[in-house]
């Protein structure tokens, strides 16, 4: 069986780095707000390109502490609206709704499956604070006019960066490039093991240059501490711990070549999967050299997704579908359900997603194209 993620593989392939890293810690016996996570955070916010790093426990944490403390800050209240694609993982969804936010529901594009920016102005209101950016499966998403748009409303950016890590895009002056992480006012980050930088559990962070509001996050996610017993805010327990956190800094530096080596199994992807009936992703240049997609998803299309999903598991091939269920249709959102989305929802009953890790062989990708030609129903 071909593994859609052997997250086993990936992990011994930073042996022994990783086993030291963890006897580091516990031979030092220090396991929450410590030096492993200070170091990843100076590391993964210089990576990044911002004045700010704090570490979460998590990537739905990351979200839902940003807005918890643009709250805090008095930039937004309850029942201000938030723009968000209506394709995302719920996570994005939930992250607004849990801070007694509205999310607003915007198509995406079905070239990019990216939020759709010439839909955003007829959905804001006087109660539209933000626009959350989702840089799905992994490519950047950061067209001109969304910054136009932010700026003509009074609008904050919110990135959420847990699927792009790594996705650059041209610079300006003496940078030549700048990652998603840096674009917006705030990012969350995520470390789920099957990102592609993954911890070994869960994990997150927030980016920014406001240094207001790395302060409120960094107190909000510690209790609505900033002084040990001494709460002023009424905050969470969302803390990156030490374990993870040197896990981290040991797959870090390898990520940039990681991603590329994902997008060198896409480009073969690209150029020899010929089915007539399955629609591969668009993207403006080749996939070796297009450094705005880490290709954390290779997603395809197909009209009878399910069937040609048994076909690949049947031929040894594991697949997963990201997501089979827009959060529209979820009961969780079951106010929702009589909106009318009928890209998100195209897109989520055809997706199917394939294969693509820097541990696999090129064999395994030959032999996923060589099946996939093959299929007939």
């Amino acid at each position: 069986m071909i593994k859609f993620l052997d997250i086993k593989k990936i992990t011994e392939s930073f042996e022994p780095e990783l086993s030291k890293a963890v006897e580091r810690v516990v031979k030092r016996g220090w396991y929450l707000l410590g030096d492993e996570v200070d170091a990843f955070e100076k590391e993964y916010r210089e990576f990044i390109g911002t004045k700010h790093c704090i570490g979460t426990a998590n990537g739905l944490d990351a979200l839902r502490l940003i807005l918890k403390a643009y709250m805090e800050l008095g930039l937004m209240e309850e029942g201000d609206e938030i723009i968000v694609p209506a394709n995302t993982f719920i996570a994005s969804m939930l992250a607004i709704s849990d801070n007694r936010l509205k999310p607003v529901l915007v198509e995406p594009r079905l070239d990019s499956y990216n939020l759709d920016v010439s839909h955003i102005e007829e959905q804001i209101t006087p109660r539209t604070k933000a626009i959350m950016v989702v840089h799905l499966y992994g490519q950047a998403h950061w067209p001109k006019e969304l910054e136009a748009i932010a700026k003509k409303y009074g609008l904050l950016i919110i990135e959420d960066n847990a699927q792009a890590v790594g996705a650059m895009l041209p610079g300006s002056g003496a940078k030549l490039f700048k990652r998603t992480g840096s674009l917006g006012d705030a990012s969350g980050h995520s470390f789920y093991p099957g990102k592609n930088l993954g911890a070994l559990g869960d994990g997150g962070a927030v980016t920014t240059n406001n240094d207001k509001l790395a302060e409120m996050v960094r107190a909000l996610a510690n209790y609505g501490s900033a002084k040990k017993y001494v709460h002023d805010y009424q905050g969470l327990n969302s803390r990156l711990d030490e374990m993870q956190a040197a896990a981290l800094r040991v797959k870090l530096p390898r990520l940039d070549m990681d991603n590329q080596r994902r997008r060198e199994m896409v480009q073969y992807y690209l150029d020899h999967i010929i089915h007539p009936d399955i629609t591969l992703p668009v993207i403006q240049a080749s996939a070796v050299q297009s450094l705005n997609h880490v290709w954390h998803l290779f997603v395809i299309r197909h009209p009878r997704r399910d069937q040609l999903q048994q076909y690949l598991n049947d031929q040894g091939i594991q697949t997963l579908i990201h997501y089979p269920i827009p959060p529209h249709r979820q009961h969780a959102y079951k106010g929702w359900s009589e909106l009318d989305l009928p890209v998100t929802e195209h897109i989520h009953s055809t997706v199917l997603s394939l294969p693509v890790s820097p541990v696999m062989s090129s064999d395994e990708i030959r032999q996923i194209v060589e099946t996939i030609n093959h299929y007939t129903e």
